[in-house]
């Protein structure tokens, strides 16, 4: 028996009921959102088999055939922890950092701070915990020198933003190329040609105003504790970038994304070895992540004055005890990340939304949303724009960026794919729209 057609008003139907409970999971239940994906993708399936008449067997293969598309995002985000978790621990991703703080003037504030929320993102894969933590201490200083809080606060958010779209080691960056069907590297090749020319204007907007601020004195007791519990923790050399430079270098070479990023950690784990961390050590942060010992223990040492002035002092670290103290909590914060456990919840997320629109397409309820949507729209313009708008109604209604680019992704693949159009111009709309407005 052919199976049925759905309309339009039960596929929006369905879509709406999962929204509902989303939002009721994260804004009333304060629970995840993986198993109200699941319970959408009993919902839609459950109408497949017995309105529509969908054999169980064809659903169960689209679920299936659906994750597959998804399974290099999870191996390169299972590659991703351990190299996270490396990096820190050899002295990688301090070394971008301690560099990167090192630039600050007041002539031009704004545009090292640009710089430096840029590079942490980059470094790190995340826009909310560079802001959260650098962008706070950056905050403070903008403050002294009498920069308005909310333009500090934007060019802030905009270098953080910048480096996790553009960082391999972003969640989110892994995220939009499998949903669409590309290459990671070549998902980034392809938001250099949105992303690079935003950041340009950018950059000239912070030099140009920067110049009105050029005459303030910096206070930089936070920014050079935070480099001096850095140099006291981590091994800070220029060397320590060979690391990144490989991986890029072999991303420019084209290679793939996977080997690339394991030559990565093989030069971590090179350089941690030989400042004397053990084998064991070394894969026990790639299992389960780096934590930073010396700042976890000045930071916990807080409450005791003699304790702490007795740390500092065993470490050579001559700064003043409070601000010791908040400089170690933001570089926990900061760097106690990575390891593959650490990736289990996002890839368990992927597969749950992986599931749930896979359920959607094989019952032909994305096709008939989709079909209502292109019916107007008769160019690539047009196509990109709804793209982007989908994202925006998913990121509002959903509340959630992996969603908001797993759907809409999963619904204009067809469409993108009817027009010829490479996978790499869905997952950059995904990405440019999705990840900005969470």
């Amino acid at each position: 028996m052919e199976p049925r057609k759905p309309s339009l008003a039960l596929a929006v139907l369905i879509f709406l009921a999962v929204a509902v409970l989303i939002v009721f999971s994260v804004l009333v239940w304060e629970v995840d959102i993986h198993i109200s994906l699941i319970l959408g993708a009993i919902l839609a399936g459950i109408f497949g088999v017995f309105y529509l008449k969908y054999d169980y067997a064809t659903i169960e293969k689209g679920i299936i055939d659906g994750i597959m598309t998804g399974m290099q995002a999870c191996l390169i985000l299972y590659t991703v922890g351990p190299l996270v978790g490396t990096w820190i621990a050899s002295g990688v991703v301090p070394t971008m950092i301690y560099y990167g703080l090192s630039i600050l003037s007041p002539g031009i504030f704004l545009f090292a701070t640009l710089i430096i929320c840029s590079v942490v993102s980059l470094s790190t894969g995340t826009s909310w915990g560079t802001s959260g933590t650098v962008g706070i201490a950056l905050m403070g200083i903008a403050l002294g020198l009498g920069i308005p809080a909310p333009l500090t606060a934007g060019v802030i958010i905009s270098g953080a933003y910048f480096g996790d779209k553009m960082s391999p080691l972003s969640d989110t960056t892994n995220l939009a190329p499998a949903v669409a069907g590309t290459d990671l590297f070549q998902h980034i090749r392809a938001m250099a040609w949105t992303t690079g020319p935003t950041y340009v204007i950018v950059s000239v907007i912070t030099i140009v105003i920067g110049f009105k601020y050029g005459g303030g004195t910096l206070d930089l007791a936070k920014i050079e504790a935070l480099k001096a519990l850095m140099d006291a923790e981590f091994w800070i050399s220029p060397i320590a970038l060979l690391a990144p430079i490989v991986v890029i270098g072999l991303s420019a070479a084209r290679k793939p994304a996977l080997p690339s990023l394991y030559a990565g950690i093989l030069v971590a784990v090179v350089f941690a070895i030989m400042q004397g961390v053990g084998v064991g050590d070394i894969l026990n942060i790639m299992q389960y992540g780096y934590v930073p010992s010396l700042s976890a223990e000045i930071a916990g040492a807080s409450e005791d004055a003699a304790a702490l002035a007795a740390l500092l002092s065993e470490n050579g670290i001559t700064i003043a005890p409070e601000i010791a103290t908040e400089a170690a909590n933001d570089i926990v914060k900061l760097m106690e990340r990575g390891g593959l456990q650490s990736m289990n919840w996002t890839i368990s997320l992927i597969l749950c939304a992986f599931t749930f629109g896979s359920v959607m397409e094989v019952c032909g309820f994305l096709k008939v949303m989709l079909e209502a949507i292109m019916k107007p729209i008769r160019t690539v313009g047009g196509m990109v724009t709804a793209t982007i708008l989908s994202c925006f109604v998913c990121d509002i209604f959903l509340g959630d960026q992996y969603l908001s680019i797993a759907m809409p992704g999963r619904m204009f693949k067809l469409a993108f794919d009817d027009k010829g159009l490479h996978p790499r111009m869905l997952s950059r709309s995904l990405e440019d729209a999705g990840t900005l407005l969470s």
